[in-house]
């Protein structure tokens, strides 16, 4: 008899892919077949994003499509958490469940594409362990230390789909990260909803790994996973006084010298409106005081232009504020209205044309830092972790760049040599030659 096949559609951010590796593995271990067509599966499974709504409306589309497609659709993820809204549109799907609900996700898979043979009861009760199933390549992976959130940001709805902060031990998260750096990843890329809080909620309990205590919290966790000898990146961050702590090990090489940071704004009343944490926090002195720490220090952030009662003179701030942080990576939205959330009861919205023109403005600005702080760069060899290898380029990045959402640096001019000996995840060295608006190009600098 023919396992069962399962079709996989995963939406959203790395937070909801690492989602979509725990449930892929579970069913994998249940016996089923993975497949890429929908006319193939018995079943099709879509991780969905909520957060915005134009994220919402994806979506949506990619639950109609399945149903067209395959017409047996099992729905969960964030905008799981608004079942009715997706029954409203698809009343015939099979299923719907919020995010991190795993156990009913697999439980409805079993239920309309039963497995071959019961899984085995003792097996059932073993926690999943990683590595297993991943959807990135081989060399990196996302590592969730914690899941919720326990601010309250008037534009977001977040804690209302995923809860408050729950943080995973420290024992737990170390054993994961072990595993995938033993199935050969190069890059952990450490993953929540607010990196800084992690620990919070369990009061920084002490916790063990190979038998070394530790207590659950940001700055014991970075020194652990800096002793395992590969790049560790971190997301979420937020600039609380601890982080001041992390500068050092990344002017010491343990972890990289990155900080993903979502500031969302310059203005001190819009960050109010907005209700951000650390918002009366002096954030370009914390810069500068990271900077004179460790110079290398790559800083990514994300900004919201267009929000409710945005002034002319508010936005003018932003610019300033961009202008000072000299920010090397940056994305920018405009602020949309979300179903459930705060913001949509402030007053003053800002029309739509307003909103766009802010926006070009805006990303011409951080264009010009971008462009400027990648001239600087011209002439130096840095050290690059290599993606995917063709004919005679490569596709790499340096500790600047995240997957899929920053630069790249093109490593040109490979010989027949050069393209054998490349692999990726591999660490070398490239000479830049030439610098854009993003992205770098240059040689393997020959020792």
């Amino acid at each position: 008899m023919q396992a069962p096949k399962v079709g996989f559609i995963s939406l959203g951010c790395p937070k909801a892919l690492v989602d979509s590796e725990r449930i892929l593995t579970q069913l994998r271990t249940d016996g089923y077949d993975i497949v890429g067509s929908y006319d193939d599966a018995d079943v099709v499974v879509v991780n969905t994003c909520g957060f915005i709504d134009s994220a919402k409306a994806e979506s949506l589309d990619a639950i109609g499509e399945a149903l067209d497609a395959n017409g047996r659709v099992i729905v969960t993820g964030c905008l799981g958490a608004q079942a009715d809204d997706i029954r409203a549109v698809h009343p015939k799907v099979l299923s719907v469940t919020g995010p991190q609900q795993y156990e009913q996700v697999v439980s409805a898979v079993h239920r309309h594409a039963p497995p071959i043979a019961r899984p085995d009861p003792f097996s059932d009760l073993v926690p999943a362990r990683r590595p297993g199933v991943k959807l990135t390549p081989r060399h990196y992976a996302y590592l969730k230390i914690s899941e919720g959130c326990n601010h309250k940001c008037s534009f977001c709805i977040i804690p209302s789909m995923r809860g408050r902060l729950v943080s995973r031990p420290i024992g737990e998260v170390m054993q994961e990260a072990e595993g995938l750096v033993n199935a050969g990843v190069q890059e952990l890329l450490v993953i929540s909803q607010d990196t800084s809080a992690y620990g919070v909620d369990l009061k920084y309990k002490l916790d063990f790994w190979g038998g070394r205590p530790l207590k659950t919290r940001m700055v014991e966790l970075c020194r652990a996973l800096g002793d395992l000898g590969i790049w560790i990146r971190l997301h979420y961050v937020y600039p609380y006084p601890h982080v001041d702590s992390i500068i050092p090990l990344m002017a010491d090489g343990k972890i990289l010298p990155y900080l993903d940071i979502p500031f969302q704004h310059g203005s001190p009343r819009i960050l109010k409106l907005m209700k951000r944490p650390a918002a009366a926090e002096n954030t370009l002195e914390r810069i500068q005081a990271w900077r004179d720490i460790c110079p290398e220090l790559a800083i990514r952030s994300t900004f919201i232009v267009g929000f409710p009662g945005e002034s002319d003179d508010d936005f003018e701030r932003l610019l300033d504020w961009l202008r000072q942080a000299r920010l090397d990576r940056v994305g920018c939205f405009q602020y949309s209205p979300v179903d459930g959330a705060a913001a949509n009861n402030l007053p003053d919205p800002v029309p739509e044309a307003v909103k766009q023109e802010r926006w070009e403005r805006f990303m011409q600005t951080q264009a010009a830092i971008s462009r400027e702080k990648l001239a600087a760069k011209l002439g130096q060899t840095l050290e690059v972790i290599v993606d995917e290898i063709e004919l005679d380029t490569a596709t790499a990045r340096s500790h600047a760049d995240a997957p899929e959402i920053d630069g790249q640096v093109f490593v040109d001019n490979l010989n027949e040599s050069d393209h054998d000996a490349l692999t990726p995840g591999q660490r070398v060295r490239v000479r830049i030659e030439s610098t854009g608006d993003y992205d770098l190009r240059g040689r393997l600098a020959r020792a």
